[in-house]
């Protein structure tokens, strides 16, 4: 069984920055894409970034390229969001997802970390 947890979040400034962890366990990921995803209050969840476990192919949401960067390794099992710049649009809580790669629905979550910037 897939584990995914979370951990890094927090209360930051404005044009500041955060690193957020994803811990995963319970199968080996090749053949998988790891992923971030972000709720805010009252809005609907949405796709922040991805890797692939084995290449380290990535991908971004429009609204986070040139400030978030995500990376892998392997070694530890971690899934990193590196967040700089960071805005008050960027607060939510922010999810770690992994799906096979071919399918097209992530269907293992972490509980969450919450971010919050403050203007």
């Amino acid at each position: 069984q897939v584990q995914l947890v979370e951990s890094g979040g927090g209360l930051v400034q404005a044009g500041g920055s955060l690193r957020l962890s994803c811990a995963a366990s319970g199968r080996t990921f090749t053949g998988y894409s790891m992923a971030w995803f972000r709720q805010a209050p009252g809005k609907e969840r949405e796709f922040v970034a991805s890797i692939t476990w084995s290449r380290g192919t990535t991908y971004y949401a429009d609204s986070v390229k040139g400030r978030f960067t995500i990376s892998r390794d392997n070694a530890k099992n971690m899934v990193l969001l590196q967040m700089n710049s960071l805005k008050p649009e960027d607060t939510a809580v922010y999810y770690c997802a992994v799906r096979k790669i071919g399918n097209s629905e992530y269907d293992s979550w972490g509980q969450g970390t919450q971010v919050t910037v403050s203007s």
